[in-house]
């Protein structure tokens, strides 16, 4: 994430005790290429590291929120034409935080646009129900833009996390 992780996690206080970036006691990262199959991929990456971490137990929820964060980041911020592209481009990544009261996941993306949630009356349309979703499965969410040579956006939710899943 370069210098902008502390930017990005500000807002990640939500009732809890102050949060000190470099105090995140374990975190993980994979990139992600330009393909809808990336998907399927962040899913076993998330899988995999939340059962390092002994936290299975949040795999269903936390699963259904990376899905989201990075199918949006593949439908809305990478260029159409790179998402069909024989060479897979990594322009997503994502992040897997966790703090001893909390896990964070973070789709970072090319894009500066803001995401866009859609109403909570409007869920039968075809499709926009992503970000619902994340607002519903996770203890809160929001977006950053980055600065810098990294450029696009972060896309995070929250969880909070019971003593007992440490």
């Amino acid at each position: 994430m370069g210098t902008n992780g502390s930017t990005m996690l500000e807002p990640l206080r939500q009732g809890l005790p102050p949060l000190d970036p470099a105090a995140v006691s374990d975190a993980a990262s994979c990139a992600l290429p330009a393909r809808y199959e990336a998907v399927r991929d962040a899913r076993h990456f998330t899988r995999k590291t939340l059962d390092q971490w002994e936290l299975g137990d949040h795999f269903d929820d936390v699963c259904l929120v990376v899905s989201e964060l990075v199918t949006n980041a593949l439908r809305h911020a990478v260029p159409a034409v790179s998402v069909c592209a024989p060479e897979p481009q990594q322009p997503v990544r994502l992040h897997l935080m966790r703090w001893t009261e909390r896990l964070v996941c973070a789709v970072r993306d090319p894009s500066k646009e803001s995401p866009v949630a859609r109403e909570a009356d409007d869920f039968s349309a075809e499709s926009g129900r992503g970000l619902f979703l994340v607002d519903s499965f996770s203890d809160g969410w929001g977006w950053h833009p980055l600065a810098g040579t990294l450029g696009g956006k972060v896309v995070w939710a929250m969880f909070r996390l019971r003593a007992d899943s440490q």
